[in-house]
């Protein structure tokens, strides 16, 4: 069957997205549904991941904290950032939870190459990075998109969160990703001067995904 592709317009609560992805992956783990990906947005808040060290909550008070079953550590969801929730059914993709997140990876770096913007992936740091060193100047490269994913009988829920213009400060009020060295910072593609739109993003995320993955047919949102 093809794989669903579904898109919010107006921003999800979290919980809500959280309980649509579980039924959703239950019955795709039954056969009973189509694979799906789920672009949306939520409001400002912060998710905290299986490995999350609680140090790394700089700002408790600032959003909402929300304990998540996904791989990774604290991370920031917020308006301008497309989030893409990724249900997938890895029985028939061959079992490699390894292998499904750097295709994970390579979807963004695709997506960002459709904007001229060089993606790239770093070992022991999941996720896409741009390296922004200037010449004769420290070592800088920054986070534009993050990867966190749960299997559930070989069926994967969570995803990406690609920053297309969301707050950067916001990301403030914690440790992205656990990572405390002031070389690694986060961005976006407005941050890298590039006036990118929502759409725009998605029509970028849609075409990647098909060339890597297979053809989409639409859906309506879960929620």
């Amino acid at each position: 069957m093809p794989i669903s592709w579904a898109v919010s317009t107006a921003r999800v609560p979290y919980p809500d997205a959280v309980a649509a992805m579980e039924a959703r992956v239950d019955a795709i783990a039954r056969g009973e549904a189509n694979e799906l990906i789920w672009l949306l947005e939520h409001d400002p808040i912060y998710t905290a991941g299986t490995s999350a060290d609680p140090s790394d909550l700089r700002d408790p008070e600032r959003f909402a904290v929300h304990r998540t079953g996904r791989g990774g550590e604290y991370t920031y969801h917020g308006p301008g950032q497309r989030v893409a929730y990724v249900m997938l059914d890895l029985r028939e993709r061959g079992r490699d939870a390894r292998q499904f997140v750097r295709d994970l990876e390579q979807w963004i770096i695709h997506t960002l190459g459709a904007f001229n913007v060089t993606g790239e992936r770093r070992c022991g740091r999941v996720g896409v990075w741009v390296n922004r060193t200037q010449a004769g100047g420290p070592e800088r490269e920054d986070k534009i998109a993050a990867i966190g994913i749960r299997l559930r009988r070989w069926v994967s829920f969570h995803g990406i969160a690609l920053n297309v213009e969301p707050d950067l400060t916001h990301f403030d009020g914690i440790t992205p990703c656990g990572i405390t060295d002031p070389r690694y910072g986060v961005t976006s593609l407005i941050d890298l001067g590039l006036p990118v739109t929502m759409d725009e993003a998605d029509l970028a995320l849609k075409q990647a995904f098909e060339a890597l993955f297979g053809p989409v047919s639409p859906e309506a949102a879960p929620v």
